[in-house]
Parts: C-alpha cells; sequence; structure tokens
C-alpha cells in the first residue's frame, strides 16, 4: 500500500541551512578577501583622509558671510568648523569606496568562473545576494567605525549613546550602499562599464547628500535634488549622532526612517535582479 510522506521539521532546517550557510559562507569569502589586500585598506582609510584634511582646510573659508540673517550666520558657523561639518560626508565617503570596490569583485567572480560555480550549486539565489552585500556592508562599517577615532580631530566630543548612534547609522548606511552597488554591479561583465556607471550614479549621490555643502546654499532645482536624494538624509542623521547639540535640516526620526527605507529599498531590487529569470549573469 502507498504511503503519504508528510514534511518533517527537518525539511524546514535544511531550507534554512540552505540559505544562512552559503551566505555565512560568501561573507567570510568577502572579509578574508578584503584583508588579504593591505593595499586596498590601506587605500580605503587614506584615501578619504586626504580629501577630509585638504578639503577641510581648503574650503573652509569659501563659506562667507553674507548680508545677515539666518544663512549668514550658518555660513560663518560653516566656515569657522568646516572640518567638523565634512566629517560625516568623509565618513560616507569611505562607505561608498568600500561598498564601491567590494561589488567591483562581483565582476571579477563572474569573469573568473567562480560566480558560475555558485549558481551551479543547489543553493538559492537569495543567498548570494545576503552573503555578499552582508560582506561587503560589514567591510564598509568597519572602516567607518575606524574612522570615528578622528572625530576628536574634527571637534567632535561626543559622548557614548552618541557614538553608538553613528556607529548603527553607518552600518545602515554600508547595508544600502552596498545593496545598491550589488544592483549595479550584478549585470555587468566588465569593470569599465561599472566605473561609468558609478561616475554616473554613486559619485553625484554623494556629491549632492550635503556632505560638501549644506542644501540652504544652493540653488532652487538642486536643492530639491539634494532633498529628493536618500543619503542626505544618512548624512543628516549621522549629523545627529556626531552633533547632537547641533540643529540639522531634518528631524531625528524622519532621516532614520528615510534611511532604514533606503535599505529596503537598495535590497530589495538587489534580490529582484538575481532573481530575475530573463537575467543570464554568467555569459
Amino acid at each position: 500500500m502507498a504511503t503519504l510522506t508528510l514534511p518533517t521539521p527537518m525539511s524546514a532546517n535544511a531550507a534554512s541551512s540552505n540559505l544562512w550557510i552559503p551566505a555565512y559562507s560568501l561573507w567570510r569569502r568577502e572579509l578574508v578577501r578584503f584583508y588579504r589586500q593591505k593595499a586596498r585598506v590601506v587605500g580605503v582609510i587614506a584615501s578619504p583622509l586626504l580629501f577630509w584634511l585638504v578639503l577641510g582646510s581648503g574650503f573652509a573659508h569659501t563659506f562667507h558671510p553674507s548680508a545677515g540673517g539666518a544663512a549668514s550666520a550658518s555660513n560663518q558657523s560653516i566656515s569657522a568648523h568646516y572640518g567638523g561639518y565634512f566629517f560625516p560626508g568623509a565618513i560616507v565617503m569611505i562607505v561608498l569606496f568600500t561598498a564601491i570596490f567590494s561589488m567591483m569583485s562581483l565582476i571579477q567572480d563572474r569573469n573568473e568562473g567562480f560566480l558560475l560555480s555558485v549558481l551551479a550549486a543547489p543553493i538559492r539565489r537569495s543567498a548570494i545576494v545576503l552573503g555578499k552585500v552582508l560582506g561587503g556592508a560589514t567591510l564598509a562599517a568597519i572602516q567607518g567605525w575606524i574612522f570615528l577615532v578622528f572625530a576628536p580631530l574634527a571637534g567632535v566630543h561626543v559622548g557614548a549613546a552618541g557614538i553608538l548612534y553613528s556607529m548603527g547609522i553607518i552600518a545602515l548606511a554600508s547595508f544600502a550602499l552596498t545593496a545598491l552597488g550589488f544592483a549595479i554591479a550584478w549585470p555587468m561583465d566588465s569593470t569599465q562599464a561599472f566605473h561609468a556607471v558609478i561616475n554616473l550614479i554613486l559619485i553625484p549621490l554623494w556629491l549632492l547628500s550635503g556632505s560638501m555643502f549644506p542644501a540652504s546654499g544652493a540653488s532652487g532645482w538642486l536643492r530639491l535634488v539634494m532633498r529628493l536624494n536618500p543619503l542626505t538624509y544618512t548624512v543628516d542623521a549621522l549629523r545627529n549622532g556626531l552633533f547632537p547639540a547641533q540643529a540639522t535640516d531634518f528631524s531625528p526620526a524622519t532621516n532614520l526612517i528615510v534611511t532604514l527605507g533606503f535599505c529596503a529599498v537598495a535590497f530589495a531590487a538587489s534580490w529582484a535582479i538575481v532573481n530575475r529569470r530573463t537575467n543570464k549573469p554568467a555569459a
């Protein structure tokens, strides 16, 4: 007599293992490969540090007070403390650079045949997204946290709560930018094309985030673009943590909600593009 086999709890455990174990393996591979490349580690920290030191000292005097008003007081404050104003933007730059280089490895994995072998394995494609994005986000977050050591040089003196909040925002920014970089890199098979898209999308995304200049001093259309840029709220949220006594463009709740939404949308885009059946990433 034929018997009916019912699902057992092991099937659920196997499905969970099919997601988390491959994701963990890919996450660990990203970390090991990154820290074996010493020049890459130094470059990720040194480049934003150089930008911060040069731009922080060179642009400070460009914010001259105009004829009275609140804008004048704001510009005068920025002129006196531009190194501190630019510091959150420098942290986001570190996160952005690390995310870019991490997702560039996705193209290298495809060209070297590693991605093809992963796709042929009996694992979910969601595990690929989760492992690669978490690996790149972990690297980006660690680099951003390390850069917080230079906070006193920028005149940032904040308590433990502010540091923990800032570390959380850095982690969210790392996840969002890495997921966005993954979505951009997945359909590509050329690092040259990836660089072109990066210069067209991600670098302007950072430049128009309020990292280098406040939205209050921009023209009307540019101010609108900055308000539509989700990274603007992430940079502003980082200022909430590092400068809790200073007023920012948006409330902490608004900054946190938009940053969380940015993470969700970027990861959903990565997941959707990997699971799209018409896509042929190994070609």
